[in-house]
């Protein structure tokens, strides 16, 4: 009796070691296949994508070489890195041949004119005011702003060499309102001959395009904006028309337009739409709207991206959304030619129709027409 129970105690004894021993066991077994499990995750995570994917690449072949993006002909592409390094994705996305995008025009910076995809500018950062000029006198009178005005609008501050305008092709005399500047000095002669010549012109149910219709024929890429045309991008000859009109403001995206025809937007806008980045020359007759315009340009920083600039001022009132007495208008619209000025533009021409009235602010003040059109060359532009 004495011997069974000793050994049924051994044997207990045994069965806990062996409980043990197999507890253990099963610990060490569960955390190599933990760490098998973990090591070739990180092995798996870590290596480039020639080696993920199965099959070969040649970047992956050089050695001590991160792998690069390779060219694809469309859509995104992802490409692994080497394994030394964190884990990133690149993606290289291109355009396919037959895509609207692909199209440029004949300086190859922009799209032809038929298909005009976005191309966004790096601009200034825009400005929220002008500077205002200091008052022509303490007095703040009407008479002493108009007098500067006027002296100022009509003083040329250079002089051109040859103009053009019309038909007259450069040769002669010219005494029509509008013209650009063609001296060997300043860019647009050259531009013309190796035809990278751009003009924008802005109007209102403009009829007379002789000046855009001769920059057109010398080899000018020429884009009328005019809101009262039927069709939204049409051809006339040279010239290419477009149903937009140029403001200061582009349209609140969340309100539909009332009116089909309706369609304005700022010029930035525009250059940005049909994947311009300069104008050679910018003719500009917006019925009164020209100053909120002009602002628009200036707070923008649109000015650097123009050569020529064309303006025709109407001055027998203060123009739509300007506000204040008279002296505060000329003082502004004084300010606003004066930010030209300081974006390197000079004045070459001065012309007044003699057949307008002769108003100013709708009054008779210093015999003044009540439109004059002006040129300016852009004298830092170098395109």
């Amino acid at each position: 009796m004495k011997h069974t129970h000793k050994q049924l105690w051994t044997c207990m004894c045994r069965e806990r070691l062996a409980g043990r021993s197999l507890l253990r066991v099963c610990v060490l077994l569960t955390a190599v296949c933990v760490c098998v499990h973990v090591y070739l995750e990180r092995g798996r995570r870590g290596a480039p994508a020639h080696l993920t994917s199965g099959r070969p690449n040649r970047t992956g072949l050089d050695r001590g070489q991160n792998a690069g993006p390779r060219p694809v002909s469309s859509g995104v592409r992802a490409v692994g890195v080497d394994r030394s390094m964190k884990r990133r994705v690149s993606y290289v996305r291109t355009l396919k041949k037959d895509s609207p995008a692909g199209n440029r025009g004949r300086d190859g910076e922009g799209p032809s004119p038929a298909c005009c995809p976005p191309l966004r500018l790096h601009r200034k950062s825009p400005r929220w005011h002008i500077d205002l000029e200091a008052w022509a006198s303490d007095s703040h009178s009407l008479e002493e702003e108009a007098r500067r005005f006027l002296s100022y609008i009509t003083t040329p501050q250079m002089s051109c060499a040859s103009l053009t305008g019309g038909d007259n092709n450069g040769e002669g005399s010219f005494n029509g309102p509008w013209a650009v500047c063609l001296d060997p000095k300043y860019s647009l002669i050259n531009r013309i001959h190796t035809r990278h010549c751009r003009v924008y012109s802005l109007g209102l149910g403009v009829d007379d395009r002789s000046l855009e219709n001769s920059l057109a024929r010398v080899g000018c890429e020429v884009h009328c904006f005019d809101p009262s045309l039927k069709q939204p991008h049409q051809q006339q000859g040279d010239v290419w028309l477009h149903r937009l009109s140029v403001d200061w403001r582009d349209p609140n995206p969340a309100i539909i337009a009332q009116h089909q025809h309706a369609n304005t937007k700022k010029l930035a806008t525009i250059l940005n739409d049909f994947g311009h980045r300069q104008i050679d020359v910018l003719k500009a007759d917006m019925e009164s709207a020209e100053w909120k315009i002009l602002e628009n340009l200036v707070l923008e920083g649109v000015l650097d991206s123009v050569g020529q600039l064309l303006l025709e001022l109407h001055l027998h009132w203060a123009g739509f959304e300007v506000g204040g007495d008279d002296p505060t208008v000329v003082r502004y619209w004084f300010s606003l030619l004066k930010e030209l000025e300081r974006a390197n533009f000079r004045l070459f021409r001065s012309h007044s129709d003699p057949a307008k009235p002769h108003l100013f602010l709708h009054k008779n003040i210093l015999n003044a027409s009540s439109v004059y059109t002006l040129g300016w060359v852009n004298t830092q532009w170098n395109p």
